[in-house]
Order: structure tokens, then sequence, then C-alpha cells
């Protein structure tokens, strides 16, 4: 029995050891933890359960029967984080790169099965080449097995990708297949193919990191949702995320003690908006003043700046933040801001998250850049994500919503269940200046008479009242009273219940 056992010992000391000592140093040399390592950091301590340590690939082509590592470049298995298990898959890119080949795929597939099955969240920690070459199709078919589960996956449980080296081809499909995508800076890069290629194919002469890096998702192409200076902190940012969310698609949304009383007003609030309505202000100020002990996880934060999503509690919690930043375009919805909040909110209503809406918006973006852009179909984007989505919804008009942004922005006619505003708020078909140009165009010659009849729209229509008047608002609210009224609207819809027509599947204009 000793010696089964010394064997076994053995064994499992070789699979960690993975590529070997000279390139697991070769992988600090960069700047990058091994798959191991990241594993350690990602998971309560001891909490780690491997699954096939000792697989190996079967090819035998270009004399790869005899290059094998046990675990074949993917350490896989299960663990907790804060006591809440999770599913994990970590390329090992010190073993063949991480190149994917065909055991590689089934020891991913078990994974993505297993947390399926018992509704767990899965994590994929991405440093890796792509398909293994020497494999060819069957490389290939292991990508489309993981696609397929990925596919299935969503909208059931939660599946988060962390790029944390290069990534280029099939492991690149299956992150933007899932709900995040996080990067680590100056390490990591996805691209579908690489600088050479391109050098190739189009004479464009490219790095890596004006190709796929962190700075050029998070910031241009919107696949990534956030990047992180390192591993370390890539990883601790991971368990806080997983914190926020629910289990699955069946869980509750977790609720943690919590220390701030729902009941806390803010007199600051009250002079948040500014006099002048041309002069912007910060919204995420509001935001950081309404959650719980001022603990938001903000998701596209470097991307579409003219919009605000992201996670926060309320009595401990989680609630999906929606709102309109003054301080960027002022806040105006454009086609990037809105994929960006549409894609969020329809992350929340997949998995019962409840929705808080700030609306400060002076409408859509004019100009051709945007008309060309297909503006009209991106914006239908969030408001078909608002219209359809049946968890609670609660919106807060701070300022301007003008014109068709004003339904888009969970207004109570796409199924808003509580709509207030503070008394600033403008609700109007487009702002006083433009209206009164419009329905007055034959007294333009005279300033005199159209400051006159801006004055008078102003007074008419530049208010909440008309809308409370019709019930399209609830009411009128103290903006020091706003966490307080949300607390509430919030409990009182814990446990609302409400159903779309059946379908096999909507139509989202794409």
């Amino acid at each position: 029995m000793s010696d089964v056992l010394s064997e076994l010992q053995q064994r499992r000391a070789v699979a960690r050891a993975g590529g070997g000592a000279k390139r697991i140093e070769a992988q600090h040399d960069r700047g990058k933890l091994t798959a191991r390592e990241r594993l350690e950091l990602l998971l309560d301590d001891g909490s780690f359960e491997e699954f096939d340590m000792f697989v190996e690939h079967r090819c035998t082509d270009f004399g790869m029967e005899k290059q094998k590592f046990p675990g074949d470049g993917v350490i896989t298995g299960w663990g907790t984080v804060n006591g809440r298990t999770v599913y994990v898959f970590a390329k090992d890119f010190t073993v063949f790169g991480g190149s994917l080949s065909e055991a590689h795929a089934r020891k991913i597939t078990k994974i993505q099965d297993m947390a399926l099955t018992n509704r767990a969240p899965v994590i994929g920690l991405f440093d890796a080449g792509g398909a293994r070459i020497q494999e060819g199709v069957a490389a290939l078919g292991g990508y489309g097995e993981v696609f397929l589960r990925n596919v299935l996956a969503s909208g059931v449980i939660p599946q988060i990708s962390v790029i944390m080296g290069p990534c280029a081809g099939g492991d690149v499909y299956s992150p933007a297949m899932t709900d995040f995508i996080f990067m680590v800076r100056d390490t990591s890069y996805m691209f579908v193919t690489g600088p050479d290629v391109v050098k190739t194919v189009t004479n464009e002469t490219v790095t890596a990191e004006q190709l796929g890096g962190a700075s050029i998702h998070t910031t241009k192409s919107s696949v990534a949702d956030g990047a992180y200076d390192n591993d370390l902190e890539a990883l601790l940012q991971m368990r806080r995320l997983l914190d926020f969310l629910p289990a699955s698609n069946t869980d509750e949304v977790p609720e943690i003690p919590t220390f701030d009383d729902p009941d806390r007003t803010d007199i600051s609030l009250d002079t948040l908006v500014p006099a002048n309505p041309n002069q912007p202000y910060d919204m995420r100020e509001l935001i950081l003043k309404v959650v719980d002990e001022g603990d938001f996880f903000e998701i596209q934060e470097a991307y579409a700046k003219n919009i605000i999503v992201g996670f926060g509690r309320m009595e401990g919690r989680t609630v999906g933040f929606v709102a309109n930043q003054p301080m960027v375009l002022a806040g105006v919805l454009d086609t990037d801001a809105s994929r960006k909040a549409a894609r969020f909110v329809r992350f929340c209503d997949c998995f019962s998250i409840p929705i808080v809406t700030f609306v400060d918006v002076p409408g859509f973006l004019p100009g051709t850049a945007q008309e060309y852009g297909g503006l009209i179909k991106h914006g239908a984007k969030l408001l078909f994500a608002y219209a359809e989505a049946t968890v609670p919804k609660v919106t807060v008009i701070t300022r301007k919503a003008y014109g068709g942004a004003y339904d888009v922005m969970s207004s109570k006619h796409i199924r808003g269940d509580v709509n207030y505003a503070w008394p600033s708020a403008e609700i109007a078909v487009m702002g006083p200046k433009g209206a009164a140009e419009i329905l007055y165009r034959s007294e333009l010659n005279d300033p005199e008479k159209i400051a006159a009849r801006i004055k008078e729209y102003e007074q008419r229509f530049a208010n909440p009242f008309v809308a409370a008047e019709r019930g399209y608002i609830d009411e009128v609210i103290m903006p020091h009273s706003t966490r307080r009224r949300l607390t509430r609207a919030l409990n009182m819809l814990r446990h609302k219940e409400q159903e779309n027509p059946w379908k096999k599947h909507d139509n989202i204009p794409l």
C-alpha cells in the first residue's frame, strides 16, 4: 500500500509542476502568476477540489506522443468564494502555451456541465494560445463543445471570464459568450487573429496591445467589462463581484449583513443638481450616497462614460444601477451607451436582480455619425431590455427627461414599477428653448418675445408636476430622502411576480 501511496504523491507532484520550473520562472518574469497560484488567490483557502489532474492528450501526430504533461494545460475543479460554491478552470500557459486539445476541452466541458447541473457560477481564467495545431479538427471540435455549453448556460448561471495572458481564436469566442470579461493591463490580449496575421493579410503593422490589449477592449470595442493592474487585483475583484451575484437564475440575490441605516438621509443631495440646467454634476456621487456603505461595483467604467451601470446593495441585497452621467456628453444616449446599458439590464433581469434607474437625459445624440452607426436600432435595444424586464424597477428622475429618451429610461409606460422625480425634474418633449423656437417660429426675430415664450414654457413644462398630474410619476420626493424611498419601494416590490407572453425567445434588435 505504501508504494501505491508514494506513487500517487509522486504523480501529483509532477502534475502540479505544470511545464516545469523553467517555464514557471518565465511566467513569473512576464509578471504573471501560474494557473495554480491564480486559483489559490481566487478561492477560499483549502477549498479547491481538483478534477482530472492526470488527463493527457492522445495525439500521436508531429511527435506529440513524446510530449505529454498530466492535466494537459488546464486545471479544473471547484471550490468556494466566501463560502459559496463556484466551478473553475484555469489555462496553464506553461504547458503547450495553454493551447486547447480534445482532452483539454473535455476537462472544461465536464466543469461546465457540473456547474449547470448543480446551479453554480463558472469562472474561466484564460492564458492561452488558441487551438492546438497538432490536433487539427479534433481541437476545433473541442472548442465547439465549449461554445455550446456557454450558450446553454447563458441566463441560467453566471459565467465570468478573466483574461490573464494572450488569447486568440477560440479562446476569445468562449469569453465573448459569457456574462462578464475582465482583463489584466499590459499582460493580457484578446484578438481573433494576431499581429502577424494582420500584417500578412491587411498589411497593417500593429502591436498586440494596439490590436487587442486591455486599453482597447475597455474603451473602444466594449469587449471587456473592466481591467486591473495585475493578477492579484483582478482575482480579488472577482471575489468581490461574486458576492453581488446569485448562484443561478432560480436563487435569491445574495443578502449580507449591513450596518447602514435604510432610513438614512443625506442633506447634501438637496444641492446636488445645480441651479443652472446646463451645468453638469456627478451622478456617481448620488449612487455612492444611496447604496449601502458606499460600495458600488461599476461595470464598463471606461466605456460609454455618459451612462453608468453596476452593482450595489440596498439593505444588504444586490441591486443593479443604471444612471445617465451629466458629466459626459450631458448624459445623452448614444449607440454605445444604449448597448452598454441594455446588456446590463438584460443580465439583471436574467438573474432577478432589481434595477434602480437614475435619469438625467437630454435625449438621443443627433448627427450623421450616430444615424449611420445605427442609433435607431441600438437605442431600441435599451428600450427593449427595459420593457421586457420583469424584475422590480424603480426610477428616479433627477433633472432632464426629454423626448423619447424619457420613455426609454424605465418610464412608467414601459412597466416601471415605482417612478419618482426630484423637484428639479424636467419632463418634456424637448428643452424649453428648442420648444419655444418651434412653437413660436414667427416671433424668432424679437428676442424679448421669444425670451418670454421660453420662460412661459419653462414654468409650464420644465417641472415634474405635469407628469405627476397624469400618474406617470408616482411621487415627487425630496432628494435627501432618496435612499429611504428606494429601500421602501424595493421592499414593497420584493415579491413581485410578472410574466411575459409565452415565446420560444424574443427577437431583440441586434
